[in-house]
């Protein structure tokens, strides 16, 4: 169904409900329940054995690593983890899933009650979406409906990929912030290092669950699901559309189907795919070849003290520590590998808002032109700071101080050595600096007379040419300071 997008909310008729499951690969090497690869982009079929193919015989044997990951993802997310979880059979049939079933959590997860901070509301209280579980399962195949013309090709790789599901509860009540909270908790799960989260991959995948009820009620709608969205900006134009929808039906007096949905990113629309399942279709019961999962409060309380120090802590650290404003904080939180590198580079400059201005501003520009990742980038958080020393100490104009930068990129000398030798330091000698200054004076005479006599505004113009006549070289705030001893 095609929709406008809808920036209003709807007016105050109709109350939007949104929960997101939130499908996460965990970043381990192999899979699951066997021993093959979980790597991207591996040729077809290539990372298989009988236990993710479900050949008959075969039995599962739980990755120890992908517990303790998914023991983190959960602390991370504030979740209450179980010292006894218990996996389930999820029985369907479909291509990609070569057993007839999905081993899963069900009525005993991992973990369960956790919260994620969004924003703040109108009377600055924060926003907080609640999380109802954190469960563990396998990785379905993929279907390749675009190899063949006239057939879907199924890729196996994918089977058997150590997943959590994030519940979230039915607490969003806006497409943006539904886009928000996939944002942070995507950023808390790359920052406690248990999965890449590359959603272009398919690591971070995102389904919506979305109903509307009349503004007032307290009972849910019947819901709708739009399945495998993959970007922020899908996740909020697919739920504006699909809000749209179900308002136009209620107002008119009919009633919300409940449905699988898809969003056609390329028509901008949401249609139907089928008719969607409760938990009865699935026909759960306890996996008999899994005994329930046993995790001591040691081993909860060892994989806590794993995580590092996550987004909400340092959001708070780095407004205290540095004194930044709110939106430059959030970009520099952006991923762990940014903001550990302003930190390197704050403390090597001794000057944190220039750091970040630099962060944000010529180092994220290099990186995005050149394609070359952070980490790999030539200038060096050491030689960053060096060089924003010799901005902060005036021995390096702000213009001169780019062109330092990008010299840097090519050449891996000391910023103060490749200044000097490309003649970028400021020059700061009075004789020196006098001597362009009667220059100038000589050869603009006029300007330079109506400047002595007393006309003052003429002082920004003089000392523009004395850097042009220097090259640039020139130190700006002394030649200020001598022109002003000259003038009227």
């Amino acid at each position: 169904m095609t929709g406008a997008r809808d920036m209003s909310g709807g007016g105050s008729e109709w109350e939007l409900v949104i929960g997101l499951e939130v499908h996460c690969q965990l970043k381990t090497q192999s899979k699951i329940f066997c021993g093959c690869r979980t790597s991207f982009g591996d040729a077809p079929n290539s990372n298989t054995c009988p236990v993710c193919l479900g050949l008959p015989g075969a039995l599962p044997v739980l990755n120890a690593h992908a517990v303790a990951l998914a023991t983190r993802a959960s602390l991370a997310l504030g979740c209450t983890v179980h010292e006894e979880s218990v996996f389930a059979r999820k029985n369907y049939f479909y291509p990609d899933l070569p057993k007839g079933y999905q081993i899963s959590q069900f009525d005993r997860p991992l973990a369960t009650n956790g919260a994620i901070v969004v924003g703040a509301n109108a009377d600055a209280t924060p926003r907080v979406i609640r999380v109802h579980r954190v469960h563990m399962e396998e990785d379905a195949g993929k279907s390749v409906h675009d190899r063949f013309a006239d057939a879907t090709a199924i890729d196996l790789n994918r089977a058997g990929t150590p997943l959590v599901e994030i519940v979230s509860e039915p607490d969003i009540r806006s497409a943006a912030d539904a886009a928000a909270y996939a944002k942070r908790l995507k950023q808390i799960l790359e920052y406690a290092q248990v999965s890449d989260a590359n959603m272009e991959e398919g690591s971070l995948r995102v389904d919506v669950n979305i109903s509307v009820r009349r503004t007032g009620d307290t009972a849910l709608g019947t819901k709708t699901e739009i399945k495998n969205l993959n970007s922020f900006s899908a996740i909020e134009r697919a739920a504006e559309i699909e809000f749209a929808r179900q308002r136009t039906v209620l107002a008119a007096g009919g009633r919300i189907e409940q449905q699988t949905m898809l969003y056609d990113d390329k028509r901008n629309e949401v249609r139907p795919s089928r008719s969607k399942e409760g938990s009865h279709d699935y026909r759960y019961f306890p996996e008999p070849d899994l005994p329930p999962l046993q995790l001591a409060p040691a081993y909860i309380a060892d994989q806590q003290a794993a995580l590092p120090e996550l987004p909400p802590a340092r959001r708070t650290r780095f407004a205290a520590q540095y004194a930044l404003a709110d939106a430059e904080i959030e970009q520099l939180l952006a991923t762990r590998e940014l903001a550990d590198r302003f930190e390197d580079v704050a403390a090597a400059a001794g000057d944190a808002k220039r750091a970040a201005n630099w962060m944000l501003g010529q180092v994220l520009a290099s990186v995005n032109a050149s394609g070359t990742p952070l980490a790999h980038h030539p200038v060096s958080p050491e030689r960053l700071g060096a060089l924003i020393a010799l901005e902060v100490s005036g021995q390096l104009s702000n213009t001169a101080a780019r062109q330092l930068f990008t010299i840097l990129e090519q050449d891996g000398g000391s910023p103060l050595d490749v200044a000097r030798a490309a003649g970028l330091l400021q020059v700061r000698d009075d004789e020196a600096l006098v001597r362009w200054i009667d220059e100038v004076f000589a050869e603009h005479a006029a300007e330079a007379a109506r400047f002595t006599s007393g006309e003052k505004k003429l002082q920004g113009v003089l000392v523009g040419l004395v850097m042009k006549k220097s090259n640039g070289s020139a130190d700006p705030r002394k030649v200020n300071q001598l022109l002003a001893a000259r003038g009227g």
